[in-house]
């Protein structure tokens, strides 16, 4: 049986022994170094958060928890049009994987959106990154914390949204095929990611 039929042929070698591409371990190990990162700001975040709780709002009290939900959702099915994007390339659908990949942008720039409305209306009403604290005097513990992980996170989502765009015209310039698609893998690793961490976080900061 002759494996490397199946490795997209724009990836790069594959590494010996391993049966993976440069292009995906390349991702794996940045993803890695990604989920280190985010889990040191969150576990920083829980570790304030239980040192000064009288610092912090309870759920619902100051930030927009229906409008984030409803944001949280649309995350959620861009990560079901990468898996459709990449379904449709590896049956080599050309047509159906630019559509998906179309409607990932545009999902994920609408999520990016609503943040940023998000953003106006807790800054207008004073909730700002380094404000003084909720209940505490003194303490910004609430804004900067929250500004920071949510704030990290959309910059993740941006990068990702401007990576998908570039793929995307890769995918109208007929780059991609049945069998040399590793970008769109790469990318769909990376858009996973990104929405898995976001689950967390709204968890985290806008339920608990």
């Amino acid at each position: 049986m002759n494996h490397s039929a199946a490795i997209p042929m724009d990836a790069g070698r594959v590494e010996p022994g391993m049966g993976v591409y440069n292009l995906k371990l390349g991702m794996w190990v940045f993803l890695l170094s990604e989920i280190m990162f985010f889990t040191a700001l969150i576990g920083s975040y829980i570790i304030l958060r239980s040192a000064r709780p009288e610092a912090f709002a309870m759920p619902g009290e100051v930030l927009n928890v229906p409008l984030t939900a409803g944001n949280t959702f649309l995350l959620i099915c861009s990560s079901v049009t990468m898996v459709k994007a990449f379904a449709a390339i590896e049956h080599g659908d050309q047509r159906g994987l630019r559509r998906w990949l179309i409607a990932t942008v545009l999902i994920g720039a609408t999520f990016l959106g609503v943040q940023i409305f998000e953003y106006i209306q807790l800054a207008s009403h004073g909730f700002v990154p380094f404000v003084e604290g909720y209940h505490a005097e003194g303490e910004p513990l609430y804004g900067a914390t929250f500004y920071t992980l949510t704030g990290f996170h959309g910059a993740h989502v941006t990068l990702g949204v401007l990576a998908m765009i570039g793929i995307t015209i890769r995918a109208f310039m007929g780059k991609y095929t049945r069998e040399s698609h590793g970008g769109v893998e790469a990318m769909g690793l990376y858009w996973h990611f990104v929405d898995l961490v976001w689950i967390i976080l709204f968890t985290i900061v806008y339920l608990i």
